[in-house]
C-alpha cells in the first residue's frame, strides 16, 4: 500500500498570502505546503483522505486518476473546499452509454458518460455539514449534462475500501474530530489537540504515524512540538511524520528540531510504503 501526502500545511497554506518570512520565500520546494490531504493507493482500491482546496492541482501534479472512495476527517474548509472536484472521478469511473444527439445535455454527441457515485465515509456530523456547504451533493448527476458530485455517504465507524480496512479514530480539535487507522498499520491524524485513552490504545505501536504539529508555540486546537513529541512517545510508532505545519519553521529547521527522534517533517508529494 502506498501513501502519498497531497498537502502538509496549515489552514492558510505556505507560503501565506502577502508574507515575506524565510519559509514563505524559501526556494526549497519542501517549504511549499498545500492544505492537508492524502492519497492511499492499494492493489484493490485507491482513495482520498480529505479534499483540500488544492485537490485538483495535486491530482494533476501526481497523476492521480483512480479514486474509488473519499474519506473525510472533518468539514473545516482547509480539508473539504476541493470537494467539488471529486465529480471528475464520478466521470472517470462512469459508464459510456449511447444517446440521441438531440436530447438535452448530449450536445450533438451519440454517446455520453453516466457518472458512477463515489462512497464517502464521514461522521454523521461531517455529512450534515457537507450538505450545508455543498447543498447540491446527491447520489445523482445534474440534469441536462450538468456536473454534480455524485456521493453516497456512509457513517460507519469502520469499513473496508477494497481490501483495506479503515477505522475512525476519535480526537479533539476544539470539537470532536477524527483521524483514521488504515490497514491496521498507518494512523493518520491531521488535526487534533488531544485524544482519549481509547484512541491511544487503538494505535499503540502502529507502524507509521502521521500526526499534526502546527508550530513550536502552544495553540488551543492543534498540537505544538512538545505535545506532539509526547503523543508520539506514548504511541510508540516505528516511524512518524508531522503535517499541518505553519510557516514558523522551514523544512530544514523542522528536521533539525526533530533530529535524534523517529519523527520527521513530511512534505507535499512525499510517497511512502505503508
Amino acid at each position: 500500500m502506498k501513501f502519498r501526502f497531497l498537502g502538509t500545511g496549515t489552514s492558510v497554506g505556505v507560503p501565506q498570502i502577502g508574507c515575506g518570512c524565510p519559509t514563505c520565500v524559501s526556494p526549497d520546494p519542501r517549504d511549499r505546503r498545500r492544505r492537508c490531504g492524502a492519497y492511499v493507493d492499494a492493489a484493490s482500491a485507491s482513495f482520498l483522505i480529505d479534499t483540500p482546496p488544492e485537490l485538483r492541482l495535486a491530482c494533476v501534479e501526481y497523476a492521480i486518476s483512480k479514486v474509488d472512495a473519499v474519506v473525510l476527517t472533518h468539514a473545516h474548509m482547509d480539508h473539504v473546499a476541493g470537494f467539488d472536484d471529486v465529480r471528475r472521478f464520478n466521470t472517470i469511473n462512469g459508464t459510456v452509454v449511447k444517446c440521441d444527439p438531440s436530447e438535452p445535455g448530449a450536445n450533438g454527441r451519440t454517446s455520453r458518460i453516466v457518472g458512477k457515485p463515489l462512497p464517502c465515509y464521514a461522521s454523521k456530523e461531517t455529512e450534515e455539514q457537507m450538505h450545508r456547504i455543498f447543498p447540491y451533493i446527491s447520489d445523482k448527476g445534474g440534469e441536462n449534462g450538468l456536473f454534480r458530485p455524485q456521493i453516497l455517504f456512509d457513517n460507519a465507524d469502520s469499513f473496508s475500501i477494497g481490501d483495506v480496512r479503515v477505522e475512525r479514530l476519535k480526537v479533539e480539535h476544539g470539537f470532536p474530530c477524527c483521524g483514521y487507522l488504515i490497514g491496521g498499520r498507518l494512523a493518520y491524524i491531521p488535526d487534533m489537540h488531544s485524544m482519549p485513552d481509547e484512541t491511544y490504545g487503538k494505535i499503540a505501536g502502529v507502524d507509521t504515524l502521521v500526526i499534526n504539529c502546527l508550530r513550536v508555540r502552544p495553540h488551543p486546537t492543534h498540537q505544538n512540538l512538545e505535545s506532539m513529541l509526547a503523543a508520539a512517545g506514548r504511541i510508540g510508532p516505528r516511524r512518524a511524520y508531522i503535517v499541518h505545519m505553519c510557516h514558523d519553521l522551514t523544512h530544514a529547521q523542522w528536521a533539525e528540531r526533530l533530529a535524534g527522534t523517529n519523527v520527521e517533517p513530511a512534505w507535499d508529494g512525499l510517497e511512502i510504503e505503508a
